[in-house]
């Protein structure tokens, strides 16, 4: 396709990642964001649950590049360590190769980075403060200056939203007739909460996930440069142990002195923390098409929000645009790409929104399970014996991005399947039938 101007709704991290890919090929790029310049402004306090930057994400950001600038923000996580009530915290690893590790990285200092690689192109515009995207029946897009409150229309060219799961164009979308949304809300909610460093050392072992898990709820720790975690406390909305229950500041303690006394200690002001932060929602984007008129297209959370339990949502975010970038190659007209497009991604976007919901009852209950703890042993004896034909799934997820996710959800299933007889025929046994699992791989 031949370089033209182009307009991108958002500048969270999936829209300046995405300005830069296309200016790299000379279009012309104009950003609108609804919130202030990162470069300039404080980030929004309490809705920065850190992300995990893994194999697919780092891919994107090596293709952009961009990755030397990204990396010295990274922290190696190289497994979860799981807070048990009774127990000693215990390392459980992500995979087995020392290269095998997720990173935590903080959401502001990535957002930052990314503003500033894309106002590095000339040809890259962006406006902060430009709020209340729409289009009208036409496809117009319009928006108003947060400043002025001046309504105006945005010059008439392809628009590709990545605006976030609330994002106002796909709002805007629906309300015309032009796409089906339908929104699968968690009935768990999430605060966050921040660990200090003392004396600029970490309180607690800086290359993990620190987890909590307690069965109906969980509480999850990412490191980050300064010593510091960022914690997020995931509970139900509604129930005797939910954030409906926690209307005093006893109610707030009893709960973090029965079920998590291990962390309380950790969080000296955690009463004003609790109070002063909001209550986040979680849930998943179902959208249909994620084009309209060949003029207008969904990418990122805007099209496929997904709850954040596998660490995907940035990295999914991410290979959108590597592979919309890859598909200009292709196409000379933007209604076929967005078609493409969409053909491409959809499948896999669905996939990981399925697999991001199970990672939440494996991290907050399957990783206290024995049954669960011994196949994860088991897959990873037979990764070693069987590379070529074994790879976990969460392995094929975070670290292998040649492998769709798509294709990890259904070799996912085909394990799992593996799995469970070998598990009924050790009959308790610590050791799997060798033959019968060779049988097994070699015939599935």
């Amino acid at each position: 396709m031949r370089p033209q101007p182009v307009t991108v709704i958002g500048a969270g991290l999936a829209g300046p990642l995405l300005a830069v890919l296309l200016a790299r090929r000379g279009f012309e790029v104009t950003v609108y964001e609804r919130r202030g310049d990162p470069r300039v402004s404080t980030a929004e306090a309490g809705r920065s649950i850190n992300l995990a930057l893994a194999a697919r994400g780092i891919r994107a950001l090596e293709h952009a590049g961009v990755m030397d600038r990204v990396r010295p923000l990274m922290i190696a996580m190289r497994g979860r360590m799981v807070h048990e009530t009774e127990r000693s915290a215990k390392l459980q690893p992500y995979g087995q190769r020392p290269d095998e590790v997720i990173y935590s990285v903080a959401r502001a200092a990535l957002n930052r980075l990314l503003i500033e690689e894309a106002a590095r192109y000339p040809t890259v515009t962006l406006h902060f403060y430009q709020a209340g995207a729409e289009l009208d029946a036409r496809g117009t897009l319009r928006l108003r200056d947060a400043a002025s409150g001046r309504l105006y229309d945005a010059p008439p060219v392809p628009t590709i939203a990545a605006d976030g799961a609330g994002s106002a164009v796909r709002s805007s979308l629906s309300d015309a007739g032009l796409v089906a949304v339908r929104e699968e809300l968690l009935d768990h909610d999430y605060k966050e909460l921040s660990v200090h460093a003392v004396a600029g050392r970490s309180v607690l072992e800086s290359e993990a996930l620190h987890i909590w898990p307690r069965h109906g709820f969980m509480l999850i720790a990412l490191p980050n440069t300064d010593g510091s975690f960022t914690a997020t406390l995931f509970l139900p909305r509604e129930g005797p142990r939910s954030f409906a229950s926690l209307t005093t500041a006893a109610a707030v303690r009893e709960l973090f002195a029965t079920e998590l006394a291990d962390f309380a200690p950790l969080v000296p002001d955690l009463l004003e923390q609790f109070e002063a932060h909001p209550q986040g929602r979680l849930g998943t984007v179902h959208t249909a098409p994620w084009h309209a008129r060949g003029r207008t297209l969904l990418l990122g959370d805007a099209a496929h929000a997904i709850v954040p339990f596998h660490g995907q949502g940035m990295n999914a975010a991410f290979e959108d645009c590597s592979v919309l970038d890859g598909l200009l190659d292709q196409h000379e007209e933007w209604e076929p790409l967005f078609a493409a497009f969409e053909t491409v991604r959809r499948p896999n976007t669905e996939a990981i929104a399925q697999m991001a919901i199970e990672n939440y009852g494996e991290m907050r209950e399957s990783v206290l399970d024995a049954k669960f703890l011994r196949q994860k042993a088991w897959a990873l004896e037979l990764e070693r014996r069987y590379p070529d034909r074994f790879i976990p799934r969460y392995a094929m997820v975070m670290f292998h991005p040649e492998i769709s996710y798509a294709e990890a959800l259904r070799r996912g299933a085909a394990q799992q399947e593996i799995l469970d007889v070998l598990y009924a025929r050790a009959a308790g046994a610590e050791r799997f039938d060798e033959t019968l699992a060779r049988q097994r791989i070699l015939a599935m």
